[in-house]
């Protein structure tokens, strides 16, 4: 997916989501962005909220998790495994797919440490180190 600003890309989950609904046709993107929402249920009512909702906030000071990035964090996720980019991932996801019986719950320990090592990159400025990376996350 090319760069989208934060409403354009809110759009694509909204309707993405609504395309699925109606059954029509998705493109491979599409797809995989509909199957990260349907494991959320807790955020179907978000993203159904469509244009409504393309500026909401969800301040962790309050306690609130924001659902676009938890569900693109899935995405950028998947996309290492698929891609094996850093080398080694998708045999760490595999064990942990193996440990907890369980693409979901191996995603979201991984999703920790993703999170983790970009805010500490955000905030450093320096580049995400792949073999650090990599060894928080055999560490799950």
């Amino acid at each position: 997916m090319e760069y989208l600003n934060r409403q354009a890309q809110r759009r694509f989950y909204f309707e993405s989501w609504q395309g699925a609904q109606r059954g029509e046709p998705l493109t491979p993107l599409q797809q995989q962005v509909v199957a990260v929402v349907a494991l959320h249920p807790e955020y179907h009512a978000i993203i159904a909220g469509g244009e409504a909702l393309l500026e909401a906030e969800f301040p962790p000071e309050q306690g609130q998790s924001n659902p676009y990035l938890h569900m693109g964090l899935h995405l950028a996720l998947q996309d290492q495994i698929r891609t094996d980019k850093p080398p080694g991932v998708a045999q760490i996801y595999a064990q942990l797919q193996q440990r907890l019986q369980g693409d979901h719950a191996a995603e979201h320990l991984m999703l920790e440490v993703l999170a983790e090592t970009l805010w500490q990159q955000q905030r450093s400025g320096v580049a995400i180190e792949p073999l650090l990376y990599l060894e928080r996350l055999r560490q799950l």
